[in-house]
């Protein structure tokens, strides 16, 4: 199995670089948001981000779970049941998460146009000129 190696040291001495380290990844801010809605378990997770790759959401949820992000919990049995929750440690990246959603919620108009005006695919229908 390959393993990836950075060849260049990381400078973990910036807050923003921390924070991207951990919770930085197209889908992994919204995998939190998941959970903090209750949807805990990975085939629940996929389900609500429908339009990321199975395989993605799974190495993400793996990712925050190596930086402890989240804990898992596996029931015996088949199948196999497994749960995702935060960590007290997780937790504290709820206030960054709540602001993304905010200012998202604040900025989602334009940013639909500009994404528009840019011929991105997006889902923006409501935001459309006529």
């Amino acid at each position: 199995m390959y393993v990836y190696e950075n060849k260049i040291p990381q400078d973990l001495g910036d807050g923003v670089t921390v924070a991207m380290k951990v919770i930085g990844g197209k889908w992994k801010p919204c995998i939190i948001d998941c959970i903090t809605k209750g949807i805990n378990r990975p085939s629940c997770i996929h389900q609500a981000i429908g339009q990321a790759p199975r395989r993605v959401i799974n190495q993400q949820l793996k990712e925050l779970y190596e930086y402890e992000v989240l804990s898992k919990k596996m029931y015996p049995g088949y199948p196999l049941k497994v749960e995702y929750e935060l960590t007290e440690f997780g937790k504290t990246v709820l206030p960054l998460i709540q602001a993304m959603q905010s200012w998202g919620e604040v900025h989602a108009q334009k940013v639909a146009e500009i994404a528009i005006r840019r011929n991105e695919n997006v889902l923006a229908e409501e935001y459309r000129e006529h």
